[in-house]
């Protein structure tokens, strides 16, 4: 091992060796990262010009679209620019924080669902605790936790992917720095480095899926027992 160079940047592979195709992969991710980041403004903007918007519901969407916005934007630009530039590589430095922003963006927008989730259960459900059990206070410290959790998830899931080593081979089997591709390139044996993150995350996301899901049945059959269309 102590022969072997270590690894100083990734290759990523991305979607071809065209020229044609290359630029083809730029104008596509272009128009959508284009109109995903003018439609993310456009609802940030309305809801700050608008004082009918001003709402703990718009409050949490304005989260939704920053985090949506942070999680398209790890990736997308990177992979234009290396297509553009006819390039595959990717510091060290940089598939780190690429690994890091895009697992925590994701992260804080699954637990921002459950969030905005509870939210409109608590208004459908039991409108008349709505304003005691969701005030302002309320709501801020439950968006923060959400990017709170968001920050120790991919702190620990960044932490334990690069605390393994890299030598030689840098090959990464992806248009983007993807845990799964990068635990291949170890050269330790990171067996149960992946089963563990694979657990976790999977434990994680059905937890937040059937929370979810028990929220919205409760809504649903709130709504049905409602005797009237006025009502």
């Amino acid at each position: 091992m102590s022969n072997q160079t270590t690894v100083t940047e990734f290759l990523l592979l991305g979607f071809s060796d065209v020229r044609e195709l290359q630029i083809l992969h730029v104008v596509v991710f272009l128009v959508i990262y284009l109109a995903t980041l003018i439609g993310k403004l456009l609802i940030i903007t309305a809801v700050a010009l608008d004082p009918h918007l001003h709402t703990l519901m718009y409050f949490f969407l304005i989260n939704m679209s920053i985090l949506d916005l942070g999680s398209i934007s790890a990736i997308v630009p990177k992979s234009m620019a290396n297509s553009l530039l006819n390039t595959r590589s990717i510091s060290y430095a940089g598939c780190i924080a690429q690994v890091f922003l895009f697992v925590f963006f994701a992260a804080a927008n699954i637990t921002l669902l459950i969030v905005m989730a509870y939210d409109r259960y608590i208004a459908i459900c039991q409108p008349l605790d709505y304003d005691r059990v969701m005030n302002r206070d309320a709501c801020v410290q439950m968006a923060a936790s959400a990017w709170i959790t968001g920050i120790i998830y991919s702190a620990l899931h960044t932490g334990n992917i690069f605390r393994l080593p890299f030598y030689q081979l840098n090959v990464i089997n992806q248009f983007f720095c993807e845990i799964p591709q990068l635990l291949k390139l170890t050269c330790s044996d990171s067996h149960l480095s992946e089963v563990g993150i694979l657990g976790f995350s999977a434990c994680l996301i059905l937890s937040c899926f059937a929370l979810i899901i028990v929220s919205y049945v409760h809504i649903f059959m709130t709504v049905l027992r409602i005797p009237s269309e006025q009502g």
